[in-house]
């Protein structure tokens, strides 16, 4: 049996992450139905984990544009996670402004790791 190319995994692992960044962002902010926003809370949860275990199988690999898509990912989480954490710490609200541009920059990576699978791949994991 076959197995499917690392190109089209990838570009697989950057749907499920740019749609767990994006689908979680507007259960918080543009859904009123509780139950919806659960459901929306718990697809991101899902496919962001799913994108990142993907992601890690297929790290030996090597990406076209993998680096910059990590540094993305990675800034992206942290100014999203710290933000959250310092409003959750300090109850200052007005450190949810900075949230969005990690969760800007999230997708920013989610895309351009699908651009990248879509480009040429595995090699060049600059």
């Amino acid at each position: 049996m076959s197995q499917p190319p690392a190109r089209l995994l990838t570009l697989l692992a950057a749907v499920d992450g740019f749609a767990a960044v994006a689908g979680g962002a507007f259960g918080a902010h543009g859904m009123k139905d509780e139950a919806a926003r659960a459901l929306l809370r718990t697809a991101a949860e899902y496919q962001l984990a799913a994108a990142a275990l993907g992601l890690a199988v297929l790290a030996m690999a090597g990406v076209r544009g993998g680096r910059t898509a990590a540094g993305l990912l990675l800034v992206g989480g942290l100014v999203f996670g710290t933000s959250l954490d310092g409003i959750a710490f300090t109850g200052v609200r007005m450190l949810g402004a900075i949230t969005p541009l990690g969760g800007l920059l999230m997708l920013a990576g989610f895309a351009w790791l699908g651009v990248g699978a879509l480009r040429g791949g595995g090699g060049n994991a600059s």
